[in-house]
Parts: C-alpha cells; sequence; structure tokens
C-alpha cells in the first residue's frame, strides 16, 4: 500500500484517482504530476514501484502544499479575515454564507438545523 502526504492511497484503483485521496490534490493537479513524471494514469496503485512513488512523493512535497500544512493555511486565513473585521470576517464569525448566498432559506448547511420557535403557554389572564 502506497502512503503519500500521511494518506494510504486505496489498492486497486488508478493512480490517477489514488492521488485525489490527498487533500489538497485534485484531478487536474493529480494529471499533472503524472505528466510530469511520465506515469500511466491507468496504472494501479498496488502496481508502482517503490522507486515511482518516491517520485510521486518528492513532487508533491515539493511543489504542492497538502494535507495539514494546506489546513492551517486556510485556516489562518479566515481568521486574519475574522481579525481584520471585514465582512467576510464577520460572516465567518457568525457561520452564515460567505459568497452572496440568500439567507431567508436555504442556507441550512452553514446555519444548521432549523431552530423551532418557542411558545407561550396560553394561561389564564388576570384582570
Amino acid at each position: 500500500m502506497a502512503r503519500i502526504a500521511g494518506v494510504d492511497l486505496p489498492r486497486r484503483k488508478r493512480i490517477e484517482v489514488g492521488l485525489t485521496y490527498i487533500y489538497g490534490i485534485g484531478p487536474s493537479i493529480s494529471r499533472r504530476i503524472l505528466q510530469k513524471l511520465d506515469i500511466d494514469p491507468n496504472t494501479k496503485t498496488d502496481d508502482l514501484s517503490e522507486t515511482e512513488v518516491n517520485s510521486i512523493r518528492k513532487v508533491i512535497d515539493s511543489e504542492y502544499k497538502v494535507e495539514g500544512e494546506l489546513r492551517t493555511d486556510i485556516s489562518m486565513n479566515i481568521k486574519r479575515l475574522m481579525d481584520l473585521g471585514s465582512y467576510r470576517g464577520l460572516r465567518h464569525r457568525k457561520s452564515l454564507p460567505v459568497r452572496g448566498q440568500r439567507t431567508s432559506t436555504n442556507a441550512r448547511t452553514r446555519k444548521g438545523p432549523k431552530r423551532s420557535a418557542v411558545k407561550k403557554k396560553g394561561g389564564v389572564r388576570k384582570k
């Protein structure tokens, strides 16, 4: 089993797809890496030699931010926006949609489950 950037790549998948299991590497970057190293994208991850795995590892380490480093970079960018008090930072702080989506309906992913309104007890009124 190939282990690159702290991620175990799936066994019986094409290497082009297997590399996308690494956070920060999508299909296009995966293709670019394999093209640079002249590795066939249809090769299964099991069939890679150690030298090929090491060369992939070196390219990813030297040219791309992936996994933990990328996650910390993104969280620091969000924290910077929040500290500045920019509009986007305020939206992050309130956990509302940041990119201009409507919130009167259809913002449930960002806002969380719908909160039900608290009902008042219908007791007897005094005169």
